[in-house]
């Protein structure tokens, strides 16, 4: 791909995000979210591989059935109430097609099926700005209608994305099918805290987006793309895998890591709000996710150096150029509890 190619690709990319989150009427946010997702097919398909053509169909048809019930959410409730305006949906079948769609772009079970095959199909790097730029637009749609959508709705996605992206995560082989389901598993407590406390949601978005991006990027200088491949990872870079470690528990939201405190506050906010249940069934399925992480962390830990593994050095030929990003992303991601409160 040329560098004009991928500048235009790229800015066209910002501008569909830029668009649907500084926008106010429907029309104009369905044409930022159609921008959004046009401009990233060529990135997923540019590898000229059946997988990667596989990933790039089945992303365009999801987005597009998205981007249709969206339409015809805004459409059915302009019809009945004559305003455009997102701050006006108050037709009754128009929250719920608008909750369903956001839940099918954002990749929320029971419509995630799309995101695993489509993250396995691409690269690292393509798979990072599918879990973390492209949940931005969704989810700045989302924040701007969630006093007109149903709690009740969103609790129960919630709850089915907690509980599948542990269960469906504990037997994959491939990382980044793990980051997709652990993708899956934390829009599941950022769709539970946006109906009830916007600031918790925001700063709970944060917190995964850093995580998710160290995680990527860590994986990408280390060329990881399976478990048996964290397994040796150590003999590229002993140091970064320890902070890969790290990353992991972060991510588990185990204390007194950064990961643990906004699943805290969420569980405190639920608790507020008279849902003991929910909470302890949030509580209950993020151990199904603890597992594989610590599966991954107990991978990556029991093999570093000194070892008793007959693996000798890897030839250091990689150029570790994500080496300058992840050096702020790591203590951020392991350290940035007493900071919580001024972004609160």
């Amino acid at each position: 791909m040329s560098p004009i190619t991928q500048s235009l690709i790229l800015s066209s990319l910002a501008a569909g995000t830029i668009i649907t989150m500084s926008s106010q009427s429907w029309i104009t946010i369905w044409a930022g979210l159609e921008l959004n997702t046009l401009a990233i097919l060529p990135i997923i398909s540019k590898n000229h591989h059946p997988r990667a053509t596989e990933a790039t169909t089945k992303y365009f048809l999801t987005q597009a059935a998205a981007s249709a019930m969206i339409l015809m959410a805004s459409t059915l409730n302009a019809w009945h109430t004559g305003q455009w305006d997102i701050t006006q949906l108050t037709t009754s079948p128009a929250p719920t097609l608008l909750t369903m769609a956001l839940a099918m772009k954002l990749g929320l079970a029971p419509t995630h099926f799309w995101l695993p095959e489509v993250l396995q199909g691409t690269t690292l790097m393509t798979a990072l700005l599918i879990t973390t730029w492209q949940k931005l637009a969704p989810m700045a749609v989302l924040m701007m209608a969630h006093n007109n959508l149903q709690p009740s709705l969103l609790l129960m996605l919630g709850l089915a994305s907690a509980l599948w992206g542990g269960w469906a995560g504990l037997n994959q082989t491939q990382l980044r099918k793990i980051m997709a389901y652990s993708s899956i598993a934390h829009l599941g407590w950022i769709i539970a805290a946006a109906s009830m406390s916007p600031p918790i949601t925001l700063l709970m978005l944060w917190v995964y987006i850093l995580l998710t991006t160290a995680m990527f990027t860590s994986m990408a200088t280390l060329y990881l793309k399976t478990v048996k491949d964290l397994s040796t990872a150590w003999t590229l870079s002993p140091g970064l895998v320890a902070l890969l470690l790290l990353t992991l528990l972060s991510l588990a939201g185990l204390p007194p890591l950064t990961g643990f405190l906004p699943k805290w506050l969420i569980l405190q906010e639920l608790t507020t709000h008279r849902l003991t249940a929910i909470a302890a069934l949030f509580a209950a399925f993020s151990l199904l996710s603890l597992y594989f992480y610590l599966r991954l962390s107990y991978t990556s830990a029991i093999t570093l150096h000194p070892t008793p593994t007959p693996t000798k050095n890897k030839w250091r030929q990689s150029r570790h150029k994500y080496t300058k990003l992840i050096s702020p992303l790591t203590p951020i991601n392991t350290a940035a509890i007493p900071l919580i409160p001024t972004m609160l």
